[in-house]
């Protein structure tokens, strides 16, 4: 273990090996990352441990520097593990560049089914097993890491002393058609707002996707094109998004001695936002969270694209219509212009033809549940359903809902202390 300070916390890397798959415990092993966290003042204390599960999937665990946003708060009582679920940030990473290691797309895909909740809450156990001895801790997930811990709570409820979940409260049975069914309205909803606050973006947005659409130009071997455009709707989600996408849209142009072009400021930023090179398992697994049973899912932001035809780019610009953002959907699209992802074309579609996940969540179960949870519910949250969160809540024993319109889905980062301290104090029954 190697350990450094930076402002008022003490930052400790730790490596644990297990298994791949975890109903063969002898066969093959990965590593998982995780940085221990802990305030400088009390560094040497017996403290109670907090697990991090970060939003995704597939990203490592937020890079903090000191004791910003929420996690100065965290170490007043805690001793925190930053966890990169496997195959993220340091734990044994799954992209481009590794997977081949595996074989061929059968063997990738094979091999990526294990990257799903279920596991993560095994290597969870198994770490927790390592770290305190056996005694339960505290879970703080973010989004996909709410769903990792709403597993938890299904697979390994002795594991928990509390849960705490921010903007991450998944259906417990819909499909991944009925996600995306329920997404595209409130994308919708979220453009709409963009372009009452933005009025102007109107205009640069069909300028954009028109130039697009005709010269099809590429950055660093991104292909730039309308869809791609498009999904920088996802910015719209998080609580400054609006307003970052807009000053994105008003450097989008340049005059040149020829004609006016796209600039490159503008394309290296649409390449850098709508990239999946830095989290290439989002795209890969992304649809395949929901998958639960032998359905497969088959590209279902997609197909269920086919009936919100307003979100056609080519058909707005034939008329005089906006042009529609897309949100948090992965098409088969992106394994055609994304450079990191153009390699992993065909074991995307294996794991979409895929028809033997394993069920996720335990009704019954939870149902019974003892361990205190607190959860935050964001009113309009662009990427988990406000109407299945607070279904779930309500089968989930004992379960608190704050249900803001403060922030949105990135309030945990945007509120910190105060959204922590508001989850803590709901879940020990002091407020």
């Amino acid at each position: 273990m190697t350990s450094y300070r930076q402002p008022g916390v003490v930052l400790t890397d730790r490596r644990f090996t297990v298994p791949l798959d975890h109903s063969d415990p002898g066969g093959e092993q990965i590593e998982v990352y995780g940085r221990e966290a802990v305030a400088a003042s009390r560094a040497g204390e017996e403290l109670p441990w907090l697990v991090y599960l970060e939003g995704g999937p597939g990203f490592g665990a937020r890079r903090f520097v000191g004791t910003e946003a929420w996690l100065g708060r965290a170490l007043r009582e805690f001793r925190v593990l930053l966890l990169d679920q496997r195959g993220t940030g340091l734990s044994t990473p799954a992209n481009r560049q590794t997977l081949p290691l595996r074989g061929g797309p059968r063997e990738q895909a094979d091999y990526l089914a294990h990257f799903r909740s279920d596991s993560i809450v095994r290597d969870c156990e198994l770490i927790r097993q390592r770290l305190t001895g056996g005694a339960p801790w505290t879970v703080l997930g973010q989004s996909f890491g709410g769903f990792c811990a709403v597993r938890y709570l299904s697979a390994a409820p002795e594991g928990l002393k509390e849960v705490l979940i921010t903007g991450g409260l998944p259906s417990l049975d819909a499909h991944a058609d009925d996600v995306y069914r329920a997404a595209y309205p409130r994308i919708e909803r979220k453009v709409a707002a963009h372009y009452a606050r933005y009025p102007q973006d109107v205009e640069r947005a069909r300028a954009i996707a028109a130039h697009l659409a005709e010269h099809r130009p590429e950055s660093a071997g991104h292909r730039l094109t309308p869809e791609g455009f498009q999904s920088l709707g996802i910015m719209l989600g998080s609580g400054s998004g609006s307003h970052q996408l807009h000053y994105l849209l008003e450097n989008a142009f340049v005059r040149t001695p020829g004609a006016t072009e796209l600039s490159d400021t503008f394309q290296e930023a649409m390449r850098t936002a709508a990239s999946f090179a830095g989290h290439p398992l989002y795209a890969l697994l992304h649809e395949a969270i929901y998958g639960q049973g032998e359905r497969a899912t088959d590209w279902a932001a997609e197909r269920v694209r086919g009936e919100f035809p307003q979100f056609d780019a080519a058909t707005a610009l034939k008329g005089d219509g906006p042009v529609l953002f897309t949100g948090e959907t992965i098409h088969p699209w992106h394994f055609d212009v994304d450079p990191a992802l153009r390699p992993l074309r065909e074991t995307a579609e294996l794991l979409a033809r895929r028809t033997d996940w394993p069920v996720l969540y335990d009704p019954a179960r939870l149902a019974a549940n003892e361990v205190p949870v607190a959860a935050a519910v964001y009113h309009d949250d662009m990427y988990v359903d406000t109407a299945d969160s607070l279904r779930t809540a309500a089968a989930i024993r004992g379960l608190r809902t704050w249900v803001t319109n403060e922030y949105e889905h990135d309030g945990v980062r945007a509120g910190g202390p105060r959204v922590l301290d508001r989850l803590l104090s709901l879940v020990r029954d002091e407020a």
